[in-house]
């Protein structure tokens, strides 16, 4: 053998001998000597602790799914367990995660075109605890010192020219603590992977605007399910849902999918769609619908000003562009639903500007009931009301009370501004209210609500209102102007046969202003006026029993006992200062008589102290001789007969006289159209002429 051959075969088995020692070695090395360093060198480039407290081992395992010679080469199997990874000092003591074990398997060779691959990771015992303070600090934020904003996410994951390439992720249930103080919430959930994968439009409506995003990109599958219960924004919750696989997670632009359902108290809401780059989220399209027993407690769980309503359900498409420059919005569009037993659908937008958030768009009622009315200005709706605020279902006006007094909760108006359009194209009512549709703008600015116009139709007629009230000041300060015209007298009283041949109308015109958070209090401090005028009606027995108004019954059959009695003209002006409203005039005009009503309202106590003079015209057609009287409350009233005084009898021109002067504020309200008279022109006219 030469001397070159003999050195050959020496090298070659010095490089055996070393590759062999350096196998043992590795086999047999006890690579929980590295942890200290490990620990330390973590610790320092993430400026948090960092530590690997259990058993620290490698081991070799044949490739999968390898052929040829890369079968050969083995993927080394890392396996640490008992890792904590610290917070921050200054926010909280707990681990941000902790796990019992983390297995990592690598796949050497991609190693030599610069890309980091593992095949599989699982872990094991998984548990992660986020906090927030109230000043914004967490501990979810990594200060690697960069100089860099570590929080945003690169536009590739690339970094230094190597390419991270990860398989499959398997973990048993993951425990997860969330606290925000910021959110005032306190969170505690549970991640963990699902059997077998879900498809996205398993779960997703094929004609809704999520479902049909389907067709247009091709969403991943949900792969983990995930529980959740605490408090958000003092309200307590619990909830559930699926979320896609990690490797959608990481997809650049593509939609992710989400679906959740939660409860919080009464309120139900459920979203099923995607996020598109929910790392960085840039878009939002989700179905969303929601339910509850009161609109205006939704304030508490997303932050936006809503009526007080009864029980509700509505269900839309939840849109958003989060990458835009300009202020975040949110669009509910398309949404039909639900309040009470009236029908919504519309278009609402909220949006995330300054100086506050605002809500715009508009709502359409096919058919309103009016009774789902009633929360808005404070009314008993006739049903329990399970909401946050009166849980024990017992109603909060008090029994001898008729005017609301649940209060209007200004405060909230101040959060936000609003621009909205409602429409009822049809009213469903009871006999004795005859409306027809509603028309109201609503706008909402820095705690003042003014509707202009809140317009009724009602009896062929219309009642055309303009309402502000003015939440920035405390109390608030409220105005009402409204305009009665044309309500047609037969209309109002369907089921009296003899008013369908009358040509009667209802014409009259109020201006209040008040001070005070419920309807109650506005009316009892309430300053201004009211002028209303009926003309060509009828009165009986009859007509005040379908009207429910048991006085006005008392009073027309001590008047004119059961006959049937036409109404050339009713006339009346109020005048209100501070809540008691006292009769300027107040005139009733029949076939064969005249009557006049006296005295005060007080919007205050509810009291009435109400005095009814008749005057006969000609021929005596009743036989009463004291006057009549109205005493009591607006909840119970009292009428009776003076039994004291004795009518003063006396001309009826020189009645008259008496009240010429606050009619002639009525002269206005006679004839709505310059071409037409009614029988109030010739009564308001004997009025002036015997005055003079």
């Amino acid at each position: 053998m030469t001397l070159g051959k003999k050195i050959s075969l020496w090298v070659v088995a010095v490089v055996m001998i070393i590759l062999v020692a350096m196998i043992v070695i590795i086999l047999t090395f006890d690579w929980n000597r590295l942890k200290p360093t490990i620990n330390q060198r973590v610790s320092e480039a993430i400026h948090r602790p960092f530590a690997i407290e259990g058993d620290l081992s490698l081991d070799w395992q044949r490739p999968e799914g390898e052929s040829g010679w890369h079968s050969w080469v083995p993927w080394p199997h890392l396996r640490a367990e008992d890792i904590h990874l610290g917070s921050p000092d200054t926010v909280t003591d707990a681990d941000l995660a902790s796990l019992t074990a983390l297995d990592i398997v690598l796949s050497p060779l991609p190693l030599l075109h610069k890309t980091l691959s593992i095949p599989n990771i699982e872990i094991t015992g998984g548990e992660a605890t986020l906090v927030r303070l109230q000043d914004g600090s967490n501990n979810w934020t990594f200060d690697l010192g960069t100089g860099d904003d570590a929080s945003q996410p690169d536009d590739s994951d690339q970094q230094g020219g190597w390419t991270v390439d990860v398989g499959e992720i398997a973990f048993d249930p993951i425990d997860l603590h969330y606290q925000d103080a910021t959110l005032a919430a306190n969170v505690d959930a549970t991640v963990e992977l699902l059997g077998e994968p879900i498809a996205f439009d398993a779960l997703t409506d094929s004609e809704s605007a999520a479902g049909q995003a389907v067709a247009e990109q091709q969403v991943a599958d949900y792969r983990f399910g995930w529980r959740a219960q605490g408090s958000y924004q003092n309200q307590t919750f619990e909830g559930s849902g699926r979320l896609g696989d990690l490797a959608a997670l990481r997809q650049r632009g593509a939609a992710y999918p989400v679906q959740a359902d939660l409860q919080a108290g009464a309120t139900r809401v459920s979203v099923n769609g995607t996020l598109t780059d929910p790392l960085a989220p840039k878009k939002i399209d989700m179905d969303l619908s929601f339910s509850g027993q009161n609109l205006g407690d939704l304030y508490n769980v997303i932050g936006v000003t809503l009526p007080d309503t009864p029980p509700y359900s509505t269900r839309g498409h939840l849109t958003a562009n989060l990458d835009s420059q300009e202020a975040l919005s949110f669009r509910y569009q398309d949404f039909d639903g639900q309040i009470g037993e009236s029908d919504i659908h519309g278009d609402l937008t909220y949006l995330l500007g300054e100086p506050r958030p605002s809500l715009t768009g508009e709502v359409v009622s096919r058919q309103l009931r009016f009774a789902d009315l009633a929360p808005l200005i404070g009314a008993d709706t006739g049903t329990e009301d399970q909401s946050e605020g009166n849980q024990s279902g017992e109603s909060q006006q008090p029994p001898d009370k008729v005017l609301p007094v649940s209060e209007f909760q200004t405060a909230q108006w101040r959060t936000m501004d609003a621009d909205v359009k409602f429409t009822a194209q049809r009213i469903e009512h009871g006999d004795s209210l005859p409306l027809d549709d509603l028309y109201t703008h609503v706008t909402l600015k820095d705690g003042e609500i003014l509707l202009d116009p809140l317009r009724f139709g009602v009896a062929s007629g219309n009642l055309n209102t303009t309402l502000r009230l003015d939440g920035s000041q405390e109390p608030m300060q409220s105005r009402v102007d409204m305009h009665i015209r044309r309500l047609l007298l037969s209309e109002m009283f369907p089921d009296v046969d003899l008013m369908q041949n009358s040509r009667g109308e209802l014409n009259g015109d109020a201006t209040l202003s008040g001070t005070g958070n419920s309807v109650a209090a506005i009316l009892g401090s309430s300053n201004g006026s009211l002028q209303m005028l009926i003309s060509d009606g009828v009165i009986s027995q009859n007509l005040m029993e379908l009207a429910g108004l048991n006085v006005g019954n008392y009073l027309v059959g001590q008047l004119f006992g059961d006959e049937q009695v036409d109404i050339n003209c009713a006339a009346t002006n109020l005048e209100v200062d501070d809540g008691l409203a006292k009769t300027r005039f107040f005139v009733i005009d029949t076939e064969n008589a005249l009557i006049r009503v006296d005295g005060t309202v007080n919007f205050k106590t509810e009291g009435l102290d109400l005095n009814i003079e008749p005057e006969s015209k000609g021929a005596r057609v009743f036989t009463l001789r004291s006057p009549l009287y109205v005493h009591g409350t607006m909840k119970n009233p009292s009428p009776g007969v003076d039994a004291g005084s004795l009518l003063a009898r006396g001309a009826v021109g020189a009645f008259l006289g008496t009240v010429a002067t606050p009619a002639a504020a009525l002269l206005a309200l006679v004839s709505p159209s310059a071409d037409e008279t009614t029988p109030c022109n010739d009564f308001l006219s004997q009025i002036q002429t015997d005055s003079h």
